[in-house]
């Protein structure tokens, strides 16, 4: 029974989609007082707040070939020139059919996982938000759904409030990158499309990182589909442009009935793959940050290996220098971010990594990755942020 609900948290960490929500009826449910986010306390991060999520430890064990392990600490930048925007995936376990504005381990441990390291880059701003939880997807994947009286866009509403606070209050004409994975990327899909794509505030937009997502490109284009003015991005140089992926090992490809690498629409639309271990195209190593113990963004994902031949890693994150690389792929069954892990043949490091999906001991294969999305490529786009923070700031000079 406890696998088979853990396996339940990572199906529905995985399960939700902002078209889900547009079919929906907005009017089927009152709205909902709107936050104040100038409310520090309804930020995760915020600069200078405390406390602040985007605080935590981000020491690292490398776990180099032949298994020697040496640490690496984290610096955060101490004058960012540009600012991130986070919005995170399904990962509330309040028990109504949406979260709760507390701030819980849940939401404290993705900000960890997924957006803290990028304060090498930028300052970091993550609202909290009234997401759908997992309780709500838990009981419909069951077969009692809850019934809540909840307006199927407060979500977005939330995250387009803070960005609306963030760009009068804290913005003051510096470049930004949206940052999201999973619902929070379709968040942050429907606020481009709404508030910056053709509009005042597509001068801003250093970059968008949509990770976990189908985002829609008309076949072989760069541009078109979700968006009309914000291209896929082609090197670290270029701006106004966005990097989405979904990824899977190479060995395990998309199956027919994948929730990733094809469109949602089917309207002659592809699932856009953006490679960011090599911008420009082609293979290219990732610098993967995992997660070194159980501390991954929901349970029921696969245990964590032994890292190191009779070493313990106590640090909160690893990395495995050489292990690991990434290329766009496209089959029949869609278009995704292949991983490839090259094992080390001398034994002393780990030959493996966990991230899958596990379910009643079965890998679920039609998740893919997607735990893992953000830490599989997370040293790779705290680079590219950094690179095109500075190309955006000397282009403005």
């Amino acid at each position: 029974m406890r696998q088979s609900l853990a396996g339940l948290v990572a199906v529905a960490v995985l399960g939700w989609s902002a078209p889900a929500a547009a079919a929906l009826d907005p009017a089927s449910a009152p709205a909902r007082p709107a936050n104040d986010y100038a409310d520090k306390a309804d930020w995760l991060c915020w600069p200078g707040a405390i406390p602040n999520a985007c605080d935590v430890d981000l020491t690292t064990t490398v776990v180099e070939p032949g298994g020697a392990t040496h640490l690496e600490a984290f610096h955060a930048a101490k004058a960012a020139p540009i600012d991130c925007f986070y919005v995170y995936p399904t990962v509330s376990t309040d028990r109504g059919l949406l979260a709760t504005m507390a701030k819980e381990p849940a939401e404290l441990r993705v900000v960890e996982q997924q957006f803290a390291r990028f304060g090498a880059s930028c300052r970091l701003f993550a609202p909290l938000y009234r997401q759908y939880t997992l309780t709500a997807l838990i009981a419909g994947m069951t077969g009692h759904p809850l019934e809540g009286g909840a307006r199927p866009t407060t979500p977005y509403d939330d995250v387009r409030d803070a960005w609306t606070y963030y760009l009068a209050h804290a913005n003051h004409g510096r470049g930004v990158v949206l940052i999201g994975h999973s619902q929070g990327s379709g968040m942050l899909t429907e606020l481009i499309k709404r508030e910056i794509d053709g509009k005042p505030a597509r001068k801003r937009l250093v970059s968008a990182i949509l990770m976990g997502t189908a985002l829609d490109v008309p076949p072989g284009k760069l541009v078109g589909g979700a968006f009309k003015t914000v291209p896929l991005c082609q090197s670290k140089s270029e701006t106004g442009c966005v990097i989405a992926y979904a990824s899977f090992r190479d060995t395990s490809p998309p199956p027919a009935d994948s929730r990733f690498g094809k469109s949602r629409d089917d309207a002659g639309m592809t699932a856009a793959c953006v490679n960011p271990a090599n911008l420009s195209g082609g293979e290219g190593a990732l610098h993967a940050y995992l997660t070194a113990g159980d501390r991954a963004i929901a349970a029921g994902g696969s245990p964590p290996p032994v890292w190191s031949k009779g070493k313990t890693v106590s640090t909160p994150f690893v990395s495995l220098p050489g292990m690991l690389s990434a290329r766009c792929a496209s089959g029949s069954t869609g278009d995704y971010l292949a991983i490839h892990i090259a094992p080390d043949m001398r034994g002393g490091r780990t030959r493996d990594i966990n991230g899958d999906v596990v379910f009643n001991g079965q890998v679920l294969k039609d998740w893919g990755l997607h735990l893992i999305d953000a830490n599989l490529a997370m040293g790779n786009l705290v680079d590219i942020v950094a690179d095109q923070g500075r190309a955006w700031t000397a282009a403005r000079r």
